[in-house]
């Protein structure tokens, strides 16, 4: 496991450590949070608990105020947590020293913000070696490994440009570079598209994933965009007042939504878009003669199969997805038997 979350809250207040001194107490999340706000304290995060896995793209989603970049400040130690515990690789983040952090923020943590944050009086190289030049490490070195990563993220040819000589997805593209520079083992990315237009946006989603089959990153990314969650993350965690409400794949949250604030929080995907037949294929392969398609593909690209009489599909192993067995009839119950998206029964009703 590459970082574990237990129990972890974050209050606001004139004495919010009061409320944890328990001398071996059991903590009562709800009871607890409803007698902070009772007494003028914020809660703005309660007791979120989960797991990221090395190489995993965990998206944290919310609603503005919801806690999720409170969340990834308390785990990067922007900010210190009241209580819980935050360990990478093992280590108590929480028990760390100022030194220790230092350390770990420069050879283990990358962080990109929705702000690119660029030194303005910098060029692109000399911001992209900037975190290497903290490090102590020398000209030459630091601005050759500055070139690979203006290469990887495809800005070859802007070294000598300014900030203000670049497009706004350019300059995250620069902010993305930097963060990457260290070779970062964890890597936070806050709302890091939302302050661009939406072809662009499109374009760096894209970027990302193309880096993220290169470099295998063990990545925390928040988000308020459904979708932008959907096609990116491998898990979700999706947060309302302060507290985590559900954990697991975009598909596992569109078929199996938790309550009602869930349902209508993802009530407008396209299910047969997102959806893919390796999120819903079984073990095992179809009898011969029946089509095969990759794990990766939208499930609604399988209906023009399914009209042309495809009962069942055999789903070859694709990306992260295995392989297995996909009958036409679960397809179809899913999206309804008109082929056009409709929600499943959990979320039937939801206003």
């Amino acid at each position: 496991m590459k970082l574990e979350c237990r129990n972890v809250w974050k209050v606001y207040g004139r004495r919010p450590d009061f409320y944890f001194d328990s001398k071996g107490y059991t903590i009562e999340p709800d009871q607890l949070a409803e007698r902070m706000a009772a007494e003028d304290h914020i809660p703005a995060l309660i007791d979120a608990t989960f797991d990221v896995h090395e190489g995993e793209i965990f998206m944290v989603m919310g609603l503005s105020g919801s806690g999720k970049s409170t969340l990834i400040r308390c785990l990067s130690r922007l900010i210190g947590a009241n209580h819980g515990q935050i360990r990478l690789d093992g280590q108590d983040l929480l028990a760390a020293t100022p030194k220790e952090l230092i350390e770990i923020r420069r050879h283990k943590m990358g962080m990109v913000f929705q702000s690119f944050g660029l030194l303005p009086h910098l060029t692109v190289l000399e911001n992209t070696a900037f975190p290497l030049k903290l490090q102590g490490i020398d000209r030459t070195a630091r601005e050759e490994k500055a070139r690979e990563m203006i290469n990887l993220v495809g800005l070859e040819g802007r070294e000598e440009s300014y900030p203000h000589q670049l497009s706004g997805g350019q300059q995250q593209r620069v902010g993305i570079a930097r963060s990457l520079a260290v070779g970062p083992e964890l890597w936070f990315l806050d709302e890091p598209f939302s302050a661009l237009d939406p072809l662009i946006r499109r374009q760096m989603q894209d970027e990302f994933l193309r880096l993220q089959q290169q470099l295998h990153k063990t990545i925390i990314f928040v988000t308020h965009d459904i979708m932008e969650a959907c096609r990116l993350a491998d898990r979700i965690a999706l947060m309302r007042n302060g507290r985590i409400i559900q954990i697991g794949t975009p598909a596992e949250i569109l078929l199996n939504p938790a309550d009602a604030y869930v349902a209508e929080f993802t009530s407008e995907v396209s299910l047969g878009r997102v959806i893919r037949a390796g999120d819903m294929a079984q073990p095992g392969i179809a009898d011969t003669g029946h089509p095969e398609v990759d794990a990766d593909q939208p499930i609604e690209a399988l209906l023009a199969g399914i009209g042309a009489g495809a009962q069942c599909f055999t789903v070859r192993p694709s990306g992260r997805y295995s392989g297995g067995r996909l009958e036409a009839a679960r397809i179809l119950q899913i999206l309804g038997h008109s082929g056009h998206p409709a929600r499943p029964a959990a979320s039937q009703g939801i206003v």
